[in-house]
């Protein structure tokens, strides 16, 4: 646990391990790559001052693999990296999918595809973060905004994931990760912090995958007594690999419904000005501060505009998207990509209004002024 009380003036990256320690993070494995690296380089100062282990891999597949077997171990795991070692963590990533190991990744976005603009804020990894790896699979991904929420929805990744014995990703981007601003630590006695759920019967009894009412089965640790068996193939509930279709599809659906049927408890947005809002702004991370300071002068120029912000990226808050749309007379996705996020609310909110964009990819941050000129077409 962080020996850090009250108030400090952090980088977004900091905030990510300090959440991650407050979380009960006690192994990180990873790559450094920009603009990720403070979070490898941090985790490597504080691990081992309480106990936890780092490992500086050879490379991001490593990385990816190395998390899972510490989970496996009974540790509470992370790595972090950017846009190319994403890609290669995707095979790992659909691993621990469906061997439903809990873990975190963190994402921070930067300029691509290929090595791109390494030091360049972007957002090109959103359709990533969901449909990386091959196959039908669950998907959890948080994007915060500011150093506070990084540290807070750090800890919120790792009791998503342990709850739901899941990955899941922290998709930052460059702006969020090398920001700096005031962080209040939360007492940790205050902390909520979620373990795995271990099974109450005798060795001899466990069945490794057999889930209980919450679709979820009990997760022991190697080590503990208790021996099962982990593969990548479909398997049966005793953990060995099956060919036998039903049991297959089953389990398939199992592991995705277990966050598809749970997304209310998943379910993180924020609202801005939106109760007599026209028009709306769908941005998410570095763009949503942005897009405050355009709503914000739209505002004393008496436009009626709002903020809707999606913080859980996926699963796609659907519902959520449905209820702006019923109000809005347009909606604008503003995001620095060509409009992964769009293709999603053009989907479903596109059935009852305009829905338009607003993008940039020259590995900057979208302006206010950007904004506003797309809103009121120069006319501000």
């Amino acid at each position: 646990m962080s020996n850090n009380h009250g108030y400090k003036l952090v980088q977004g990256n900091e905030a990510c391990v300090e959440g991650a320690l407050a979380a009960g993070m006690r192994f990180y494995a990873g790559y450094p790559i920009t603009p990720s690296t403070e979070i490898a380089e941090i985790s490597a100062q504080k691990l081992p001052q309480i106990g936890g282990k780092f490992i500086q891999m050879e490379d991001e597949l490593a990385s990816m693999a190395a998390i899972i077997g510490g989970s496996l171990a009974g540790l509470k795991s992370m790595t972090a990296t950017s846009g190319p070692g994403f890609s290669l963590m995707q095979e790992n990533l659909g691993y621990a999918a469906i061997a439903e190991i809990p873990c975190v990744v963190v994402n921070v976005q930067r300029g691509g595809p290929s090595t791109g603009m390494p030091t360049s804020p972007a957002q090109g990894d959103v359709m990533q973060a969901r449909w990386g790896t091959h196959g039908d699979h669950p998907a959890i991904a948080l994007t915060p905004n500011s150093v506070q929420e990084t540290y807070e929805y750090t800890i919120k990744a790792f009791n998503i994931s342990e709850k739901y014995r899941t990955p899941v990703i922290m998709l930052m981007d460059e702006t969020v990760g090398h920001m700096r601003e005031k962080l209040k630590f939360t007492d940790p006695s205050e902390i909520e912090v979620i373990n795995r759920k271990k099974p109450t019967c005798k060795p001899e009894e466990y069945v490794a995958y057999r889930p209980e009412e919450d679709m979820i089965p009990p997760f022991v640790s190697f080590g503990e007594g208790y021996r099962y068996h982990v593969t990548g193939l479909t398997h049966e509930e005793t953990g060995f690999p099956t060919n036998n279709n039903l049991i297959s599809g089953k389990l398939i659906q199992r592991i995705v419904d277990k966050v598809e049927k749970n997304i209310d408890d998943i379910t993180y947005y924020e609202e801005y000005k939106l109760d007599d809002a026209e028009i709306v702004i769908v941005a998410y991370g570095g763009v949503s501060r942005a897009a405050k300071s355009a709503i914000d002068e739209m505002r004393e120029k008496g436009i009626k505009v709002g903020m809707f912000r999606p913080i859980t990226i996926w699963p796609f808050l659907e519902k959520q998207i449905d209820q702006v749309a019923e109000k809005a007379k347009e909606i604008y996705v503003a995001e620095m990509n060509l409009g992964q996020y769009f293709i999603e609310v053009d989907r479903v909110a596109g059935k009852k209004c305009p829905v338009k964009k607003i993008n940039k990819i020259t590995g900057e941050l979208i302006t206010p002024k950007e904004i506003t000129d797309a809103v009121t077409g120069g006319n501000l």
